[in-house]
């Protein structure tokens, strides 16, 4: 499976905004935990799951999240395929990320935060992958 956009949108009139996404279903989800990292210098990465999947929504500000198809957990290629995503608060756009992934995650503003939902709650399994920030040399 390939990670994909999930495209919301909003509603403005006289009584304010509605941001929306009524494609997304959240069925899935047991748990979700907000990320702000210090500055916009600082990548978080890479980590990721074999197992679970995750959805990313920027709820203040923007984010680059790039994403790696992982071939070996042990030891994977260094030169695997990667996706580059931007999302931001402007609509309620949802990142699907397959099981399988590693992301990297930067802010682009200051004081963004980004929503991760998740399909396993917190020790359910024991999925999750770290690699060197500069592993993959993205």
């Amino acid at each position: 499976m390939i990670p994909k956009i999930i495209t919301g949108g909003f509603h403005s009139d006289q009584r304010g905004t509605l941001f929306y996404n009524n494609d997304f279903d959240a069925s899935p989800i047991k748990r979700m935990y907000v990320i702000e990292n210090e500055n916009t210098d600082f990548v978080r990465g890479w980590q990721g799951h074999k197992i679970e999947q995750r959805w990313f929504s920027t709820i203040k500000g923007s984010f680059r999240i790039q994403l790696i198809a992982i071939d070996n957990w042990e030891q994977p290629l260094k030169d695997c395929k990667s996706f580059t995503f931007i999302i931001n608060a402007e609509k309620l756009d949802v990142l699907h990320v397959p099981q399988g992934y590693v992301s990297s995650i930067q802010s682009l503003e200051e004081e963004s935060k980004l929503l991760v939902m998740s399909d396993y709650l917190l020790g359910e399994i024991k999925d999750e992958y770290r690699y060197e920030s500069d592993y993959f040399g993205k």
